[in-house]
């Protein structure tokens, strides 16, 4: 009685395999996560079966954050791909990648089926290795000692992204691991290799050298930015007192002028002479008015 019930969903079940391997479609790839260095070559591998009698529909569709893109439709070549690349069999092999073809790239096989259109795709990452280029670092040509101090490293070429290294007179800073941040004798600092700042927090006159940074990311050589000098001064205690001496005598001098001025009546002097000048009244005279008389007339 069991065996009975049993043979149907053996039946239905060898059906539904001979139906996939007559009608279905199944896509694969070699590799789904693929890396190749700038100006190189790149396969995106993309291999397919299908049923008897099935006549497939390739197509290809670069896909990033902002939209999906052919690059291969109808038989060829579109977008970014074209002349750049060709089709071998179903799959792309790119002779000349650039940093702007690293994105997700979907390979489509469809086909239409008594049950309707039959669709299987698969996904392939592209990463292009770009090598660092030559970084841009900030370096303050001064500083006084026992303030903080930063300097900055950085370039936006490599990818993966860079990380850093800086040196002082020739020989590389070390960085604690974890802490980031190292000691060698009265030089103290912290480091981040990742966004390659250099912090000073109490910069001293030790500190002062030629300072370089390197970017490097594994892919060629590593890249330096040019030797920038730093020169910390002790803050200059004598000149400042000296100063502060000079204005002092300076607003003293000034002081004594003006009263010696003030008891010597130049002050006085001036004031009477304005005010005779305000008590003068013009009076018009005979002859003024006789003009005036006859100007009116």
């Amino acid at each position: 009685m069991a065996s009975r019930s049993l043979l149907p969903l053996l039946l239905g079940t060898l059906g539904a395999l001979c139906y996939h391997k007559a009608y279905g479609i199944s896509v694969k790839t070699d590799n789904q996560h693929v890396t190749a260095k700038e100006f190189q070559e790149a396969m995106l591998s993309c291999k397919y079966s299908a049923g008897k009698g099935i006549i497939p529909r390739v197509e290809w569709k670069k896909l990033t954050t902002r939209d999906v893109s052919f690059v291969y439709y109808k038989g060829d070549l579109v977008g970014d791909l074209k002349g750049r690349a060709e089709m071998i069999d179903s799959s792309i092999r790119i002779r000349n990648v650039t940093r702007k073809d690293s994105a997700r790239y979907r390979c489509e096989v469809s086909a239409p089926t008594a049950r309707g259109q039959n669709l299987a795709e698969t996904i392939i990452t592209l990463t292009v290795l770009v090598a660092s280029a030559a970084p841009s670092c900030e370096v303050p040509s001064s500083a006084m000692s026992g303030t903080v101090v930063q300097l900055s490293c950085k370039e936006n070429e490599g990818s993966p992204a860079s990380e850093y290294k800086w040196y002082r007179n020739g020989v590389a800073l070390l960085e604690n691991t974890g802490t980031g941040s190292a000691k060698i004798g009265n030089i103290s600092y912290t480091m981040n290799k990742k966004t390659g700042t250099l912090l000073f927090n109490t910069v001293s006159k030790k500190d002062t050298g030629e300072y370089y940074c390197e970017a490097s990311n594994g892919i060629g050589l590593p890249q330096k930015c040019s030797v920038k000098r730093m020169q910390v001064d002790d803050l200059n205690i004598s000149g400042i007192i000296a100063a502060v001496v000079v204005v002092a005598l300076v607003m003293a001098l000034c002081g004594l002028g003006v009263f010696y001025a003030h008891k010597k009546g130049y002050f006085s002097k001036e004031s009477s002479s304005q005010k005779k000048s305000s008590d003068y009244k013009y009076t018009p005279s005979e002859k003024d008015f006789k003009h005036t008389k006859s100007f009116v007339i």
